[in-house]
């Protein structure tokens, strides 16, 4: 067992210097076992019972390499931690109401939509149904309705990157979310900043942020309404290459937020595109303390 940890850490240390890197990472029993060493052992905050998680992962448009990696990160912080059993699915029958009630959070992982209409649950029904477009229209709208219903009614739900498209032309999932997805640069260095340095969802992070190679997301939609606490944002005149036409700056754009919908709990975090970023600790952390707030373990005031 010493020589294995002693192995990862010197792995940790060596794959640290390729953190910049925007090559894929294989998907393997090696990077496995690095997230497995890295995951915190515990929770931030005390809970009662175990919470049970799905994380959902089907992606119909862009397929994010991160995708598996992403997947695996979430069940490796569940059962290391103990706090949550967490079921992983691809099936869109998993947001028939009654199987959203068997969970106290769902985790869309990367669920990109095709561009031509921006619903997931359409672009499936298309795959898998021989029914008429009308029924199939008519099936889609009863899934996003039933997410919606899940999380008012006192369900949470984490939004993970390029998951923010599932529904991306739907208003209701907008204000569910706290926004739609608009654009993004090109994948860059980003310096990450604490948007509430007290808040206890980013006490993982050292108070002046850290910094992070991702896309960095641009949002329209409810996003105006600024309906939600931000945690992270990037300041817009560091970001380069944005669209002509709507260069910001000056001010913030949030990387990732809370928010409350009824009885639930809705997340956005943005990052990350990129499997090496979860080579930090602390995003990690972050990751956990989150999942322990949208499942209702933890409230804050």
């Amino acid at each position: 067992m010493k020589l294995r940890l002693t192995s990862l850490l010197i792995f940790s240390f060596v794959i640290q210097g390729f953190a910049q890197s925007l090559e894929e990472v294989p998907f393997d029993r090696i990077w496995q076992g690095k997230i497995e060493y890295l995951a915190p052992e515990e929770t931030s905050f005390d809970w009662d019972k175990k919470g049970r998680v799905l994380v959902f992962s089907l992606a119909t448009g862009f397929k994010h390499w991160v995708i598996p990696h992403t997947d695996e990160m979430v069940r490796v912080l569940g059962e290391k931690s103990g706090a949550f059993e967490v079921d992983r699915s691809v099936d869109i029958r998993m947001f028939e109401l009654e199987s959203l009630k068997s969970y106290d959070a769902i985790v869309l992982n990367n669920t990109c939509s095709e561009r031509q209409y921006r619903n997931l649950f359409w672009d499936q029904l298309k795959r898998i149904s021989n029914g008429d477009s009308a029924a199939m229209m008519s099936k889609a709208v009863e899934l996003e309705n039933n997410l919606i219903q899940y999380v008012e009614e006192g369900g949470g739900l984490m939004v993970l990157h390029g998951a923010i498209t599932l529904l991306n032309q739907s208003e209701e999932f907008s204000e569910l979310v706290g926004a739609s997805f608009d654009y993004h640069p090109p994948q860059q260095e980003i310096q990450v900043r604490l948007s509430d340095p007290n808040h206890p969802l980013v006490q993982a992070f050292p108070i002046e942020g850290f910094t992070h190679v991702d896309e960095p997301y641009f949002y329209n939609g409810a996003y105006e309404n600024a309906d939600f606490k931000s945690l992270l944002h990037f300041e817009n005149a560091s970001i380069e290459s944005q669209r002509v036409g709507q260069i910001l700056s000056e001010g913030i754009t949030s990387a990732a937020w809370i928010r409350e919908q009824g009885n639930g709990r809705v997340m956005y975090c943005a990052p990350s595109h990129n499997a090496q970023s979860y080579d930090n600790p602390d995003l990690l952390r972050f990751y956990l303390d989150a999942l322990q707030w949208v499942s209702g373990q933890v409230t804050f005031d």
